[in-house]
């Protein structure tokens, strides 16, 4: 038997009884209380718990529009049926209005029994449905907060009526205050960058004639002028007749995800033109280290005979013109990564301080020249006279900018750069940094000549006012020391440029004494490899005239044999890094395995990982950039023999 709770509204114990006695013929555990008073009424529905109430429809000092009205006024959702002797109809008609579930007469009580089931059955309904309607409004409740949180927004559109629906997140994605939105197919149109607008519609159009999954982007601009990328998915419904009826779908902000996707492309594209500069870079270092080398020969060999003038005239224009294409080919090397550095601990204040009077001077008397150095900036680790090249090369840009003179800024600080701001810089490590920072209040740039800012030949100067490789120059520089450098700009409002460098606990190094290096001759054997033979022919005649014997070898093999037929000791290994076969370091490994007092200079115009690590320099390594001058070829053989023996 089913349990039913039954509070009787009964003046009259007999009535009550003939309407237990009728619902005790029906399938139910009856419990039941009675009560003949609208106080003990209250009492009764506020202390228990009922599943019905039958009430007269007459009692001394109220009636059953009162009972019916204490139900309503608690929020009750209670079946409630109505006794009674007679009634008229309209006041039956008012209980209806009321909530009374049904009218049974005494004189008809088997009525009862069908009732009060039709109606507890009738509850249970509308309780599941309460039920199932506020689940569904916590599911909604938490797909909005969950749409909210993910920045998700949610739009709907009549296809018949135009009639468009945005949610508050969809609005505020199209920089739109929320309830500013009118509603309209058009009104989203025009909200829509002018350049995506016709693909935007043509998408559409084309999404009308299948119910499939559609993905959209297109580009809005905010009422700050500034430009966002929106994603949207969605789909269209069909109705019976098999027209396109509504669409809906949702929408996201994109805009971090497609300047991650450009940073990456612009990554790329900066690699491949490294790569390719600095192949250029080092084949034009061989060449202009013969050049070099015999123009600076021809004038030591014609400086003291007058009748030569004009010819020792014309040989230092070719010898300018050969340091001028150097300084070409070093910014190439920095652009690419591939110039040989040697880092050191180092404060980037006591860099610029120094500098400070040369950069006055530099920039001119309408430009002022500010520096904001924290006295607690932590180290770096980099290489200094690279490091000094960047704030030159960052502080001449400026001045470009300022044609009618202005203000130039250099500012360093100790910086955290963390999770947030890598997710929106694809190279970048979360950490701590030091930033220097270079800002002007010029000219400042357009978004399309950022893009290509830091690109090896890109200028916007006029023809034969710049190389366009100081930012590229930059931007390899601070690459290779691990750093990191962008650019914040607008077109009449300045531009700062932003170095980003890692942190380091390592203490600084104390500068080691340099002798005077006058004298370069000698007079010890050189096992001189070189694979270019005008290199290895001008590094002979420039030794040999140092006093140097030479024994000479155009690759690995040669070499080798050379050493084991040569009588006396060899003092010096001089060869080049990249050659075929065996490159410069297995060759140094093999001598130096043999003839263990044999020091070592390698020689290149390229960073190679045979002795150097991303650029970086081995300890203890005797290196010769090349191009080199005469000078620096003897004075670098000089100090390689006079040195302690460097790891092969």
């Amino acid at each position: 038997m089913r349990p039913l709770r039954v509070l009787l509204v009964e003046d009259a114990e007999l009535d009550a009884q003939l309407v237990l006695r009728e619902l005790g013929r029906g399938d139910y555990d009856v419990t039941h209380l009675r009560v003949d008073t609208l106080a003990a009424l209250r009492d009764a529905l506020r202390e228990h718990a009922w599943d019905l109430v039958v009430t007269d429809f007459s009692l001394p000092g109220f009636s059953a529009m009162e009972v019916l009205k204490n139900l309503g006024a608690g929020g009750l959702d209670l079946p409630c049926i109505v006794i009674s002797g007679s009634i008229e109809e309209e006041a039956a008609v008012d209980a209806m209005k009321l909530g009374a579930g049904d009218f049974v007469g005494k004189q008809r009580m088997a009525r009862l029994l069908p009732a009060v089931s039709r109606e507890l059955r009738e509850a249970a309904d509308r309780r599941a449905r309460r039920t199932a309607e506020a689940a569904l409004g916590e599911a909604k409740e938490r797909m909005r907060f969950a749409l909210e949180a993910a920045g998700v927004g949610t739009w709907e559109w009549a296809i018949g009526s135009g009639q468009t629906i945005w949610s508050d997140v969809f609005e505020r994605l199209h920089g739109m205050p929320v309830g500013s939105f009118r509603g309209t197919f058009d009104a989203f149109v025009e909200a829509i960058h002018p350049d995506d607008r016709q693909g935007v519609l043509d998408h559409f159009n084309r999404s009308l004639k299948s119910s499939a999954e559609s993905r959209l982007e297109y580009r809005v601009i905010w009422p700050d002028s500034s430009e966002h990328w929106m994603a949207s998915v969605g789909r269209v419904f069909f109705d019976e007749a098999g027209q396109p009826e509504r669409a809906a779908g949702v929408g996201m902000d994109i805009t971090t995800q497609k300047t991650l996707e450009q940073q990456f492309r612009q990554a790329q594209k900066m690699e491949s033109i490294g790569n390719l500069a600095g192949g250029i870079a080092h084949d034009f270092n061989n060449l202009l280290s013969v050049i070099l080398g015999y123009s600076n020969l021809l004038i030591d060999d014609i400086q003291n005979d007058p009748a030569l003038h004009r010819l020792k005239t014309e040989l230092e224009e070719i010898r300018k013109a050969g340091e001028s294409a150097t300084t070409l080919t070093s910014q190439l090397l920095a652009f690419s990564r591939k110039q040989i550095i040697q880092p050191e601990v180092l404060n980037i204040n006591a860099i610029v301080q120094p500098l400070e009077p040369m950069l006055r001077r530099l920039i001119g008397e309408d430009v002022e020249l500010t520096a904001r150095l924290p006295i607690d900036l932590a180290s770096v680790k980099a290489d200094a006279g690279q490091i000094e090249q960047v704030i030159m090369n960052l502080v001449v840009n400026a001045r470009d900018a300022l044609p009618s003179g202005g203000k130039i800024t250099i500012e360093t600080a100790n910086i955290h750069l963390d999770e947030a701001y890598a997710r929106g810089h694809i190279t970048v490590v979360p950490g701590p940094y030091v930033m220097l920072a270079v800002s002007d209040n010029g000219v400042g740039m357009a978004p399309e000549v950022q893009a290509r800012i830091f690109e090896p030949f890109f200028t916007t100067k006029p023809k034969g006012r710049g190389t366009g490789l100081g930012l590229a120059t930059v931007y390899g520089i601070v690459k290779q020391n691990g750093g990191n450098v962008w650019v914040y700009s607008e077109p009449g409002k300045g531009t700062t440029f932003k170095v980003y460098l890692p942190r380091t606990r390592e203490a600084a190094e104390s500068p080691t004494p340099q002798g005077p290096a006058d004298a370069f001759e000698g007079d010890e054997t050189i096992l001189l490899v070189e694979d270019d033979d005008r290199v290895r022919r001008l590094a002979k005649e420039v030794l040999l005239r140092h006093g140097y014997f030479i024994i000479e070898a155009s690759d690995a093999e040669r070499a080798l044999s050379a050493a084991a037929a040569h009588p006396r000791h060899i003092h010096l290994l001089l060869t080049d890094v990249v050659m075929p076969a065996m490159s410069g370091r297995v060759l140094a490994q093999t001598l130096t395995g043999r003839y263990p007092r044999l020091k070592v200079l390698f020689m290149s115009g390229y960073t190679d990982n045979a002795i150097v690590h991303h650029g970086v320099l081995e300890a203890g390594v005797a290196f010769l950039q090349k191009p080199f001058t005469p000078t620096t070829l003897a004075r670098a053989v000089r100090e390689a023999l006079d040195g302690p023996a460097s790891p092969a």
